[in-house]
C-alpha cells in the first residue's frame, strides 16, 4: 500500500515555480527523507500534501485520500511538526499533550495511556508537570514530536526536526526518533538538509533542488548509482614533513594547499581513471586537508597508477585507503551543476532488478 502518491504536483507563487512536476510514490511503513538545501521546495511539498496550499497543477493522494477533495480527513489522520514546535509554553508538558489529545477526541483512558507512553518514550515522564517554556529547544522538539504522535497517526510529517539544535541534542533526538518511530511502525515523511541524519534514519530518500526532484532510492542505492569511490592519501614525512605540518594555508576564505600537497595534486591530474583534481572544500573532489588529499575515481582500479604517479613525483606517501561514498557525495554530485537540474532518476534496485529510469520515461510509460 502507498501512503503518499503525487502526480506532476506543481506549485508556483506569482509565476515563480517553487515545485515542478513532482512524482513520488512512498510505501506505507517507510521512513522517507526529503533532502535538499533551504528553499528547495521541501516545506512547500508538505503544505501541499496537507492541503494547506493549493497546487498550481497536478494531484496528490495521502493514505488513499485525495488532497484536493479530502484535505480535512487527511489532517485529522496524520501527525505534523512544521517549522515551529507549536507548543503552548505556559502549559506543562502533560497539559500540552492532553490539550491536543482532546482536539483529536481521544477517550479519557486512551488519552492517559498515550500521554504516559509518549512522555516515557522521550524520557520526560518525571518532568511532565514542568512548563514547556522552561525546557531546552531539544526537549521542546521531542515534546513536539510526541504531540504529533498523540492520536497514534499512521503517517507523520516532520519538517527539519533537528534544525537549530546543537550536535549532541540533534544526535539524541535522532536516536530517540528512530526508536520511537520504528517501534510504532509509522510512515514518516521527514525533510532535512542534514545528510548524516537522513543516512541514519531513512529507508528511502528523495533529493530535491530548486523545486525539481533529482533522484529517489535507498541511501545505498543512491550511493551506488550517483557517486564514485574516493581515495584518501596521507602524504608527508621525511623531507616533506615540514611543508605540510601546519596544514593548508587560507587565502580569501578558501583553503590553499601546502606546497607538497599542490605538487601531489599536480602529479595526479593526468592519471587515467582519476577525476580532474580541483582545489575545493573538504566535501568535494580534489580536497586538501592538512597532510591528506582526496580524489574521486572513475576507474576503481586506478589506485596503483596513483601511487606510481606520486612516487615518480617524489611525494612521500604515508597511507593510501579507499573510503565509502556518503549520501553527502551523492547530494553534491546531483546538485553541483549550474543552471537547470538534471532529470529525476530512480536508483537501480539491485534486489528487484528495477532499472533506473528518468522521470520523462516514467511519465511516457504510464500513458
Amino acid at each position: 500500500m502507498d501512503a503518499i502518491i503525487t502526480t506532476d504536483l506543481t506549485k508556483c507563487f506569482q509565476d515563480v515555480p517553487a515545485l515542478g512536476n513532482l512524482n513520488l510514490r512512498i510505501k506505507a511503513g517507510t521512513v522517507f527523507g526529503f533532502l535538499g538545501p533551504n528553499g528547495a521546495g521541501k516545506t512547500t511539498t508538505i503544505r501541499l500534501l496537507l492541503g494547506l496550499l493549493q497546487p498550481s497543477a497536478g494531484s496528490a493522494e495521502v493514505m488513499g485520500w485525495s488532497v484536493a477533495h479530502d484535505a480535512r480527513h487527511i489532517r485529522e489522520r496524520v501527525g505534523v511538526l512544521l517549522e515551529h514546535h507549536g507548543l503552548y509554553e505556559r502549559l506543562s508538558a502533560y497539559d500540552n499533550l492532553a490539550y491536543f489529545a482532546d482536539i483529536y477526541h481521544l477517550e479519557a483512558s486512551v488519552k492517559e495511556q498515550r500521554i504516559k507512553e509518549l512522555l516515557g518514550s522521550i524520557r520526560c515522564w518525571e518532568r511532565r508537570h514542568e512548563k514547556a517554556g522552561s525546557w531546552s529547544k531539544g526537549m521542546k522538539q521531542k515534546l513536539a514530536i510526541a504531540r504529533a504522535l498523540i492520536h497514534d497517526p499512521e503517517l507523520v510529517f516532520l519538517d527539519e526536526p533537528t534544525s537549530g539544535l546543537d550536535p549532541a541534542a540533534a544526535h539524541q533526538l535522532r536516536d530517540e526518533l528512530v526508536e520511537l518511530v520504528k517501534q510504532a511502525g509509522k510512515t514518516i515523511f521527514i525533510t532535512t538538509h542534514n545528510l548524516e541524519e537522513a543516512e541514519k534514519v531513512c529507508d528511502q530518500v528523495g533529493v530535491i533542488d530548486r523545486g525539481q526532484l533529482l533522484a529517489t532510492g535507498s541511501p545505498s542505492e543512491l550511493r551506488g548509482s550517483f557517486s564514485r569511490p574516493k581515495v584518501i592519501i596521507t602524504i608527508g614525512g621525511g623531507a616533506g614533513a615540514a611543508e605540510v605540518a601546519d596544514g593548508p594555508e587560507v587565502a580569501g576564505g578558501a583553503e590553499k594547499p601546502s606546497p607538497l600537497a599542490a605538487k601531489a595534486l599536480a602529479a595526479l591530474k593526468h592519471v587515467s581513471g582519476v577525476q580532474p583534481v580541483a582545489q575545493q572544500s573538504v566535501a568535494t573532489r580534489g580536497l586538501v586537508a592538512e597532510n591528506r588529499i582526496s580524489v574521486e575515481l572513475s576507474d576503481p582500479d586506478s589506485v596503483p597508477a596513483i601511487i606510481r604517479a606520486l612516487v615518480a613525483a617524489e611525494i612521500p606517501i604515508q597511507e593510501v585507503h579507499k573510503v565509502k561514498a556518503s549520501l553527502e557525495d551523492v547530494f553534491l554530485s546531483l546538485t553541483q551543476e549550474e543552471g537547470s537540474p538534471p532529470s529525476h532518476t530512480t536508483a537501480t534496485d539491485a534486489d528487484t532488478g528495477t532499472a533506473a529510469t528518468t522521470a520523462a520515461q516514467q511519465k511516457g510509460g504510464s500513458q
